[in-house]
């Protein structure tokens, strides 16, 4: 449960530096932001069992995973108000790059800090 806690943080954090970046990811405030990373986690775990398939993007090399994540990052700006991609499709793949890219930089910082452990990644 912390360990869902803690991935959820990651990815409000990364939502906010996704927002300060000029990536057209636009959010009224940090509750929109969280709002928008909570849900994309949910729909990324619904869905995870088809994107992060290791044969399957063995065989696209990563498409079907950034395909996957632009699509789920354009669903949770369609369904949070306050939550926008100002250019469209090109802000959704900007987007599904930098969680991705972010999310592993701040995991990666936590991991050597000690807050999370190796197994917890």
């Amino acid at each position: 449960m912390i360990g869902l806690i803690i991935t959820w943080i990651v990815t409000t954090i990364s939502f906010i530096i996704l927002t300060k970046l000029p990536t057209g990811i636009e959010a009224d405030d940090f509750g929109k932001a969280g709002l928008a990373a909570l849900l994309f986690g949910l729909l990324n775990g619904l869905t995870g069992w088809l994107l992060n398939s290791t044969v399957l993007n063995f065989l696209s090399l990563g498409l079907v995973f950034l395909i996957g994540n632009t699509i789920l990052f354009g669903l949770a700006a369609l369904l949070v108000k306050g939550f926008r991609l100002r250019w469209g499709v090109v802000s959704a793949l900007i987007g599904a790059l930098g969680v991705t890219i972010i999310n592993s930089i701040l995991f990666k910082i936590l991991t050597v800090v000690g807050i999370l452990g190796a197994a917890a990644v």
